[in-house]
């Protein structure tokens, strides 16, 4: 049987078609995607991400661990509630997770992983933990809920649904989050997102979730589902594991080399293999050009360098235009033209530099 969410049963009362994502019953839209898409990109728009594991690392040798633990530097983490994305790599130089960690201080941290990857990413921690000897204790947060809040509304539209949060959320900056009291319960609410909007990530305990969602739609706040929340975020650049990156591919082909800490002397898992690699692929933005079809994942692309292939790929709604992320050889630039096979015919697409939609505005050239 799927998991579920503590919000599984307000998704179906609400006429949610409900599908199995990774093993978790979950919404992928509430009657339109398309109107999903755009209210997030026009308004305010809420997504049940309760299956993402919430992790606490606390102890003395917490920053020392997450230094070695993780590509991308908590040493750029200089106050309290500052968070930083980061790849978890594999000894190979592969991606093992994509993930959050939030600095609550030195010796506390919080760690917000993929749903898919959460099993694997807590036994590889353990792992790591006891390779270290570190004094840390890693908790997972089964007890907390997750709701996204995206848009360009969606801060309003929270304050107005939990008033309670204005005075310590107005002040975050995007990537920054805080704890704050209310009268439902404790909350840690984030200003970050998966979307290309503004908007708010708040971790609260279960037995809330249903009465802080149902305050947000009250409020406007239109729930939205996995589809909505796939088109948003492939428009906004932004990876998906286990199409866009996994652990037979390192970050510096995945597009993430901006998270990979390779200037220092650092060491960290994974580092001695991107040294050793010589990147011949690099992931690119495609922009269909010939009509007739939809660009989707694991299609070739034919360059003048060689084979390629489509990580993922959908309709943008905010474009009218079909696009995609593919991993090609690294001599494809921006700007140059390669072909797509869509259903046995070669189609033209554009290589542009993702992100595709920033804040509801198109960035094509």
């Amino acid at each position: 049987m799927p998991k579920t969410t503590p919000l599984n049963a307000v998704h179906r009362a609400a006429g949610a078609r409900m599908v199995d994502f990774g093993g978790w019953d979950m919404p992928l839209h509430y009657g339109s995607q398309l109107e999903e898409h755009h209210a997030v990109r026009r308004d305010a728009g809420m997504f049940d991400v309760s299956h993402m594991r919430v992790l606490d690392l606390t102890g003395p040798d917490a920053r020392a661990f997450l230094r070695y633990a993780l590509a991308n530097d908590v040493d750029k983490l200089k106050v309290p509630g500052k968070a930083l994305y980061s790849c978890m790599l594999a000894e190979n130089g592969g991606v093992l997770d994509d993930l959050i960690v939030y600095a609550h201080g030195a010796d506390r941290y919080r760690i917000v992983v993929n749903a898919a990857t959460a099993a694997k990413d807590v036994a590889w921690l353990a792992a790591l933990i006891a390779r270290q000897a570190a004094r840390v204790d890693l908790a997972e947060r089964n007890d907390l809920a997750m709701i996204a809040v995206q848009g360009p509304n969606a801060r309003a539209r929270a304050w107005q649904a939990l008033p309670e949060i204005e005075h310590a959320t107005a002040p975050l900056k995007p990537f920054t989050g805080t704890d704050v009291a209310t009268r439902r319960c404790e909350l840690f609410v984030g200003r970050t997102g998966y979307t290309g909007e503004d908007g708010f990530e708040v971790m609260l305990p279960s037995p809330c979730a249903e009465e802080v969602w149902g305050a947000l739609s009250a409020a406007g706040v239109r729930p939205c589902g996995l589809g909505a929340r796939d088109t948003l975020r492939l428009e906004a650049g932004m990876n998906l594991y286990g199409q866009d990156m996994d652990e037979t591919v390192s970050p510096l082909e995945s597009g993430l080399a901006w998270t990979v800490d390779l200037s220092s002397e650092r060491e960290f898992a994974g580092k001695d293999a991107l040294l050793a690699q010589s990147p011949t692929r690099h992931l690119v933005g495609l922009v269909l050009q010939d009509a007739g079809g939809v660009l989707r994942a694991h299609q070739r692309v034919h360059t003048g360098n060689g084979h390629g292939e489509v990580t993922s790929g959908t309709f943008s709604p905010t474009l009218a235009r079909s696009i995609a992320l593919a991993r090609v050889p690294a001599a494809v630039r921006p700007g140059d033209t390669v072909h797509v096979e869509v259903r046995d015919r070669r189609l033209a697409a554009g290589v542009v530099k993702p992100p595709f939609v920033r804040n509801g505005r198109s960035l094509l050239p």
